[in-house]
This record gives structure tokens, sequence and C-alpha cells, in this order.
């Protein structure tokens, strides 16, 4: 049985403000096993990305084994973003 997806707390506000830029974003945190929280669409590109809480310590904003195992399946860009300028920084968006 599957564990209950978890958000993290800065999901939301990561989530708007790429809307505000006119990115799309479809959200994938329920999908499980290692897959990233989120699909991002930015002037026909298609980003995956992995949110982690950046004011928790590093300790827990480390990938669980799942996501590591995606990561390292996974032939395609996706990147960890801690924070909402990470993830306009890494779809080459500005606020």
């Amino acid at each position: 049985m599957r564990r209950i997806a978890r958000v993290d707390a800065n999901q939301p506000d990561i989530t708007e403000g790429l809307r505000k830029v006119g990115a799309t974003v479809q959200l994938l945190h329920i999908i499980g096993d290692g897959c990233p929280d989120m699909l991002v669409g930015y002037h026909g590109v298609n980003y995956l990305l992995e949110i982690k809480d950046g004011d928790k310590p590093p300790s827990q904003r480390q990938l669980t084994d799942d996501e590591m195992k995606w990561f390292n399946k996974w032939r395609g860009k996706c990147a960890v973003v801690n924070n909402l300028d990470e993830a306009l920084e890494y779809i080459g968006a500005t606020r």
C-alpha cells in the first residue's frame, strides 16, 4: 500500500508564482514512486520539478530513496528546487 503523498509547505507558493509568470503547472506529487512534484510548461518547454522546503534543515531536504531511484533512471531534465526563485531560474523566468 502506498503512503499518502505529502506536500511541502512551499509548494502552493511556488505553484502560484509559476502561474503568475505564465507557466502552466500540473501537480504530480500524488503519483508517488519517486515521481517529481510538478510538471511545468513554459515557453514551449516542459520541466519536472521536485520541491523541497528550503526553510527546513538540509537533512530534511534530502531526496527519499524512491526519489533517488527515479532521478537516476530519468533521461530527461528535472531539478530539485527549494523556493520560487530557484524554480523561476530553472525555467528561465523572472518575477
